[in-house]
Protein backbone atom coordinates (compact mmCIF):
# COMPACT_ATOMS: atom_id res chain seq x y z
CA UNK A 1 0.00 0.00 0.00
CA UNK A 2 1.14 3.51 -0.84
CA UNK A 3 -0.21 6.39 1.28
CA UNK A 4 0.31 10.04 0.25
CA UNK A 5 -0.83 13.34 1.75
CA UNK A 6 -1.77 16.01 -0.79
CA UNK A 7 0.90 18.72 -0.53
CA UNK A 8 -1.65 21.41 -1.46
CA UNK A 9 -4.11 20.52 1.32
CA UNK A 10 -4.25 22.01 4.78
CA UNK A 11 -4.65 25.50 6.14
CA UNK A 12 -5.02 28.48 3.88
CA UNK A 13 -3.01 31.59 4.82
CA UNK A 14 -5.90 33.22 6.72
CA UNK A 15 -6.58 30.26 9.00
CA UNK A 16 -2.88 29.62 9.64
CA UNK A 17 -2.40 33.30 10.56
CA UNK A 18 -5.36 33.27 12.99
CA UNK A 19 -4.18 30.13 14.78
CA UNK A 20 -0.64 31.46 15.06
CA UNK A 21 -1.96 34.71 16.56
CA UNK A 22 -4.03 32.75 19.08
CA UNK A 23 -1.09 30.59 20.14
CA UNK A 24 1.23 33.60 20.42
CA UNK A 25 -1.28 35.42 22.66
CA UNK A 26 -1.89 32.39 24.88
CA UNK A 27 1.80 32.15 25.67
CA UNK A 28 1.51 35.23 27.91
CA UNK A 29 -2.23 35.61 28.61
CA UNK A 30 -4.24 33.91 31.34
CA UNK A 31 -7.45 34.15 29.32
CA UNK A 32 -8.10 34.61 25.63
CA UNK A 33 -11.60 34.48 24.23
CA UNK A 34 -12.42 33.65 20.62
CA UNK A 35 -15.63 34.82 18.98
CA UNK A 36 -16.87 31.56 17.47
CA UNK A 37 -14.83 28.48 16.58
CA UNK A 38 -11.44 29.68 15.35
CA UNK A 39 -11.67 27.12 12.53
CA UNK A 40 -14.40 24.76 11.35
CA UNK A 41 -12.60 21.71 12.65
CA UNK A 42 -13.60 20.25 16.02
CA UNK A 43 -10.27 18.46 16.52
CA UNK A 44 -8.29 21.71 16.21
CA UNK A 45 -10.79 23.63 18.34
CA UNK A 46 -10.36 21.00 21.06
CA UNK A 47 -6.55 21.21 20.86
CA UNK A 48 -6.58 24.98 21.28
CA UNK A 49 -9.20 24.92 24.04
CA UNK A 50 -6.86 22.65 26.01
CA UNK A 51 -4.25 25.42 25.68
CA UNK A 52 -6.69 27.97 27.12
CA UNK A 53 -8.68 29.39 24.18
CA UNK A 54 -12.27 29.97 25.29
CA UNK A 55 -14.89 30.01 22.53
CA UNK A 56 -17.79 32.41 23.01
CA UNK A 57 -20.77 33.49 20.91
CA UNK A 58 -22.05 37.00 20.17
CA UNK A 59 -24.52 36.94 23.05
CA UNK A 60 -21.74 36.11 25.53
CA UNK A 61 -19.59 38.88 24.05
CA UNK A 62 -22.15 41.46 25.19
CA UNK A 63 -21.42 40.58 28.83
CA UNK A 64 -17.62 40.66 28.62
CA UNK A 65 -15.44 43.64 29.47
CA UNK A 66 -11.79 44.46 30.21
CA UNK A 67 -10.47 41.39 28.39
CA UNK A 68 -8.99 40.20 25.09
CA UNK A 69 -11.07 38.68 22.32
CA UNK A 70 -9.72 37.13 19.13
CA UNK A 71 -11.52 37.80 15.86
CA UNK A 72 -10.96 34.79 13.62
CA UNK A 73 -10.14 34.78 9.91
CA UNK A 74 -13.81 34.98 8.84
CA UNK A 75 -14.00 38.65 9.90
CA UNK A 76 -16.75 40.47 11.82
CA UNK A 77 -19.45 43.09 11.15
CA UNK A 78 -19.00 46.73 12.30
CA UNK A 79 -21.24 46.13 15.33
CA UNK A 80 -18.61 43.86 16.91
CA UNK A 81 -15.96 46.60 16.82
CA UNK A 82 -18.43 49.11 18.24
CA UNK A 83 -19.31 46.78 21.13
CA UNK A 84 -15.64 46.18 21.88
CA UNK A 85 -15.05 49.92 22.30
CA UNK A 86 -18.09 50.27 24.56
CA UNK A 87 -17.02 47.33 26.78
CA UNK A 88 -13.28 48.11 26.84
CA UNK A 89 -12.47 44.87 25.03
CA UNK A 90 -9.12 44.58 23.27
CA UNK A 91 -9.63 42.86 19.94
CA UNK A 92 -6.90 40.62 18.57
CA UNK A 93 -7.93 40.96 14.95
CA UNK A 94 -6.96 37.92 12.88
CA UNK A 95 -9.38 38.70 10.05
CA UNK A 96 -8.06 37.35 6.76
CA UNK A 97 -6.76 40.19 4.53
CA UNK A 98 -8.75 38.76 1.62
CA UNK A 99 -11.94 38.93 3.70
CA UNK A 100 -11.19 42.47 4.91
CA UNK A 101 -10.68 43.63 1.33
CA UNK A 102 -14.00 42.03 0.35
CA UNK A 103 -15.81 43.73 3.25
CA UNK A 104 -14.49 47.07 1.99
CA UNK A 105 -15.66 46.33 -1.57
CA UNK A 106 -19.11 45.28 -0.35
CA UNK A 107 -19.43 48.46 1.74
CA UNK A 108 -18.49 50.68 -1.22
CA UNK A 109 -20.85 48.82 -3.54
CA UNK A 110 -23.67 49.08 -1.00
CA UNK A 111 -23.24 52.84 -0.68
CA UNK A 112 -23.44 53.09 -4.48
CA UNK A 113 -26.44 50.76 -4.73
CA UNK A 114 -28.34 52.75 -2.09
CA UNK A 115 -28.19 55.79 -4.36
CA UNK A 116 -29.39 53.76 -7.35
CA UNK A 117 -32.12 51.76 -5.59
CA UNK A 118 -30.00 48.67 -6.23
CA UNK A 119 -29.42 45.46 -4.32
CA UNK A 120 -26.36 43.67 -2.98
CA UNK A 121 -26.54 39.89 -3.45
CA UNK A 122 -24.06 37.58 -1.72
CA UNK A 123 -23.53 34.01 -2.89
CA UNK A 124 -22.93 32.21 0.40
CA UNK A 125 -24.33 30.31 3.32
CA UNK A 126 -26.74 32.30 5.48
CA UNK A 127 -25.47 32.44 9.06
CA UNK A 128 -21.88 31.61 8.08
CA UNK A 129 -19.40 33.74 10.03
CA UNK A 130 -17.92 35.39 6.94
CA UNK A 131 -21.37 36.11 5.48
CA UNK A 132 -22.45 37.75 8.76
CA UNK A 133 -19.45 40.05 8.45
CA UNK A 134 -20.33 40.88 4.84
CA UNK A 135 -24.03 41.55 5.41
CA UNK A 136 -23.00 43.78 8.31
CA UNK A 137 -21.43 46.13 5.74
CA UNK A 138 -24.88 46.61 4.19
CA UNK A 139 -26.96 47.34 7.31
CA UNK A 140 -28.24 43.75 6.92
CA UNK A 141 -29.90 44.66 3.60
CA UNK A 142 -27.84 42.25 1.47
CA UNK A 143 -29.68 39.26 0.00
CA UNK A 144 -27.89 35.99 0.74
CA UNK A 145 -28.38 33.41 -2.02
CA UNK A 146 -27.42 29.74 -1.81
CA UNK A 147 -30.08 27.82 -3.75
CA UNK A 148 -32.30 28.53 -6.76
CA UNK A 149 -35.31 29.22 -4.53
CA UNK A 150 -33.40 32.11 -2.90
CA UNK A 151 -33.41 33.95 -6.24
CA UNK A 152 -37.09 34.78 -5.74
CA UNK A 153 -36.03 37.27 -3.05
CA UNK A 154 -34.31 39.45 -5.66
CA UNK A 155 -36.19 42.21 -7.44
CA UNK A 156 -34.91 41.77 -11.01
CA UNK A 157 -36.39 45.10 -12.12
CA UNK A 158 -33.76 46.86 -9.98
CA UNK A 159 -29.92 46.91 -10.33
CA UNK A 160 -28.04 43.96 -8.81
CA UNK A 161 -24.43 43.75 -7.62
CA UNK A 162 -23.24 40.22 -6.88
CA UNK A 163 -20.38 39.10 -4.61
CA UNK A 164 -19.37 35.70 -3.25
CA UNK A 165 -18.30 34.32 0.09
CA UNK A 166 -14.55 33.76 -0.41
CA UNK A 167 -14.69 29.99 0.18
CA UNK A 168 -17.54 29.10 -2.17
CA UNK A 169 -17.23 27.02 -5.33
CA UNK A 170 -16.17 28.92 -8.47
CA UNK A 171 -18.43 26.69 -10.56
CA UNK A 172 -21.36 27.45 -8.27
CA UNK A 173 -20.71 31.21 -8.48
CA UNK A 174 -20.71 31.32 -12.27
CA UNK A 175 -23.80 29.10 -12.45
CA UNK A 176 -25.57 31.59 -10.17
CA UNK A 177 -24.31 34.52 -12.26
CA UNK A 178 -25.84 32.96 -15.40
CA UNK A 179 -29.19 32.41 -13.65
CA UNK A 180 -29.36 36.02 -12.44
CA UNK A 181 -28.52 37.31 -15.92
CA UNK A 182 -31.29 35.14 -17.40
CA UNK A 183 -33.83 36.39 -14.85
CA UNK A 184 -32.93 40.04 -15.54
CA UNK A 185 -33.32 39.51 -19.31
CA UNK A 186 -36.65 37.82 -18.65
CA UNK A 187 -37.78 40.78 -16.54
CA UNK A 188 -36.40 43.64 -18.64
CA UNK A 189 -35.90 42.14 -22.06
CA UNK A 190 -32.29 43.33 -22.04
CA UNK A 191 -29.13 43.26 -19.90
CA UNK A 192 -26.68 46.15 -19.45
CA UNK A 193 -23.82 46.97 -17.08
CA UNK A 194 -26.23 49.18 -15.16
CA UNK A 195 -28.52 46.20 -14.55
CA UNK A 196 -25.99 43.71 -13.23
CA UNK A 197 -22.42 43.75 -11.89
CA UNK A 198 -20.91 40.38 -10.91
CA UNK A 199 -17.76 40.25 -8.77
CA UNK A 200 -15.90 36.95 -8.49
CA UNK A 201 -14.63 37.44 -4.93
CA UNK A 202 -13.66 33.82 -4.31
CA UNK A 203 -10.20 33.45 -2.78
CA UNK A 204 -7.82 32.12 -5.41
CA UNK A 205 -5.87 30.14 -2.83
CA UNK A 206 -9.13 28.29 -2.25
CA UNK A 207 -10.43 28.08 -5.83
CA UNK A 208 -7.08 26.87 -7.20
CA UNK A 209 -7.38 23.83 -4.97
CA UNK A 210 -10.28 22.48 -7.01
CA UNK A 211 -8.24 21.55 -10.15
CA UNK A 212 -5.28 20.49 -7.98
CA UNK A 213 -7.54 18.25 -5.92
CA UNK A 214 -9.23 16.78 -8.99
CA UNK A 215 -5.79 15.80 -10.31
CA UNK A 216 -4.79 14.30 -6.96
CA UNK A 217 -8.06 12.32 -6.72
CA UNK A 218 -7.44 10.85 -10.17
CA UNK A 219 -3.92 9.74 -9.24
CA UNK A 220 -5.07 7.55 -6.34
CA UNK A 221 -7.27 4.45 -5.97
CA UNK A 222 -8.82 5.67 -2.73
CA UNK A 223 -9.26 9.18 -1.34
CA UNK A 224 -9.68 9.85 2.38
CA UNK A 225 -10.85 13.43 2.71
CA UNK A 226 -10.33 14.88 6.20
CA UNK A 227 -12.49 17.82 7.27
CA UNK A 228 -14.78 19.13 9.95
CA UNK A 229 -18.46 18.59 9.13
CA UNK A 230 -19.12 22.33 9.70
CA UNK A 231 -16.73 23.37 6.93
CA UNK A 232 -18.47 24.72 3.81
CA UNK A 233 -15.14 24.59 2.00
CA UNK A 234 -14.69 20.97 3.06
CA UNK A 235 -18.07 19.93 1.66
CA UNK A 236 -17.35 21.64 -1.66
CA UNK A 237 -13.84 20.19 -2.04
CA UNK A 238 -14.98 16.69 -1.10
CA UNK A 239 -17.48 16.80 -3.97
CA UNK A 240 -14.59 17.62 -6.33
CA UNK A 241 -12.87 14.41 -5.18
CA UNK A 242 -16.06 12.33 -5.33
CA UNK A 243 -16.81 13.37 -8.92
CA UNK A 244 -13.36 12.25 -10.06
CA UNK A 245 -12.95 9.24 -7.78
CA UNK A 246 -16.04 7.31 -6.57
CA UNK A 247 -13.92 5.69 -3.86
CA UNK A 248 -13.66 8.96 -1.93
CA UNK A 249 -14.60 9.05 1.76
CA UNK A 250 -15.24 11.99 4.10
CA UNK A 251 -13.97 11.64 7.69
CA UNK A 252 -13.40 13.98 10.63
CA UNK A 253 -10.66 11.78 12.08
CA UNK A 254 -9.08 8.36 11.76
CA UNK A 255 -11.76 6.96 14.08
CA UNK A 256 -14.30 7.16 11.24
CA UNK A 257 -12.23 5.12 8.76
CA UNK A 258 -13.69 1.76 7.77
CA UNK A 259 -10.83 -0.66 6.90
CA UNK A 260 -13.08 -2.28 4.27
CA UNK A 261 -12.67 0.87 2.14
CA UNK A 262 -9.03 0.01 1.45
CA UNK A 263 -7.27 -2.90 -0.26
CA UNK A 264 -3.67 -3.79 0.52
CA UNK A 265 -2.53 -2.96 -3.04
CA UNK A 266 -4.28 0.45 -3.16
CA UNK A 267 -2.70 3.84 -3.63
CA UNK A 268 -4.37 5.93 -0.92
CA UNK A 269 -4.51 9.71 -1.09
CA UNK A 270 -5.19 11.85 1.98
CA UNK A 271 -6.37 15.43 1.54
CA UNK A 272 -8.47 18.03 3.31
CA UNK A 273 -10.10 21.43 3.48
CA UNK A 274 -8.53 24.83 4.09
CA UNK A 275 -9.58 24.31 7.72
CA UNK A 276 -7.90 20.91 8.10
CA UNK A 277 -4.65 20.90 10.14
CA UNK A 278 -1.68 19.01 8.74
CA UNK A 279 -1.17 17.20 12.06
CA UNK A 280 -4.62 15.63 11.67
CA UNK A 281 -3.90 14.40 8.14
CA UNK A 282 -0.60 12.95 9.41
CA UNK A 283 -2.56 11.16 12.14
CA UNK A 284 -4.92 9.70 9.54
CA UNK A 285 -1.96 8.57 7.43
CA UNK A 286 -0.37 6.78 10.41
CA UNK A 287 -3.62 4.95 11.07
CA UNK A 288 -3.97 3.78 7.45
CA UNK A 289 -0.33 2.67 7.30
CA UNK A 290 -0.86 0.69 10.53
CA UNK A 291 -3.75 -1.19 8.87
CA UNK A 292 -1.40 -2.50 6.20
CA UNK A 293 1.08 -3.62 8.85
CA UNK A 294 -1.46 -5.75 10.72
CA UNK A 295 -1.40 -9.50 9.90
CA UNK A 296 -5.19 -9.51 10.19
CA UNK A 297 -5.61 -6.92 7.42
CA UNK A 298 -7.84 -8.75 4.95
CA UNK A 299 -8.60 -7.58 1.45
CA UNK A 300 -12.31 -6.88 1.00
Amino acid sequence: MEVTIDKNSGYCFGVEYAIQMAEDEMEHEEALYCLGDIVHNDMEVKRLSEKGLKVIDREQLKWLSDCKVLIRAHGEPPETYKLAIENNIELIDASCPVVLKLQHRVKNAFDKMEKERGQIVIYGKKGHAEVIGLTGQTLEKAIVVMEDKDLDRIDFSRPVTLFSQTTKSTKGFYALKDKIEARIREEKGTLTELDFNANDSICRQVSNREPQLAHFAGENDVIVFVSGKKSSNGKALFQVCKQVNPRSYFVESEEEIDPSWIKSEDKVGICGATSTPMWLMEQVKSFIVSLDEKPAFVQP
